[in-house]
């Protein structure tokens, strides 16, 4: 993963677990979004979304779930581009155990560049072009 970029660290709380004894598949959404703010502040290139009037939009996610996640797991997700439009980028996040590096689940999303009061989709500029070329993986 020379082109990916660490987008979340943590742990599998036991208050994540549902009945069956694995991390509910809510908090790997919660997880792999935590993920993206991180991925898309590094391609905005801005730290503080709150002072922009330009936002993301994610119109597409879809969840892979390959291996059970239990309580006290520690966890990795990677993030890199998989597609650079002319208003969105596409992006694959995969969550993998940070010992054992088995690979739990895998998300792949869409998301648009948004202009918070046109409400409207914004182009991507160059420079943002740049950082998430650096990060494609075809």
């Amino acid at each position: 993963m020379s082109k990916s970029l660490v987008t979340f660290v943590g742990v599998a709380h036991p208050w994540m677990c549902d009945v069956m004894g694995h991390v509910n598949v809510r908090h790997y959404a919660a997880m792999f979004d935590d993920a993206s703010f991180q991925l898309l502040g590094h391609l905005a290139g801005q730290d503080d979304n709150q002072a922009s009037q330009i936002g993301w939009a994610d119109v597409r996610t879809e969840i892979d779930y390959r291996h059970e996640t239990k309580a006290g797991a520690l966890i990795t997700i990677h993030s890199h581009v998989v597609k650079i439009g002319r208003t969105s980028i596409t992006f694959e996040q995969v969550m993998s155990g940070s010992l054992d590096g088995v690979v739990r689940a895998s998300s792949r999303t869409t998301s648009v560049r948004f202009d918070l009061a046109a409400r409207a989709s914004v182009a991507l500029d160059e420079p943002m072009r740049n950082r998430a070329a650096a990060l494609l993986i075809e």
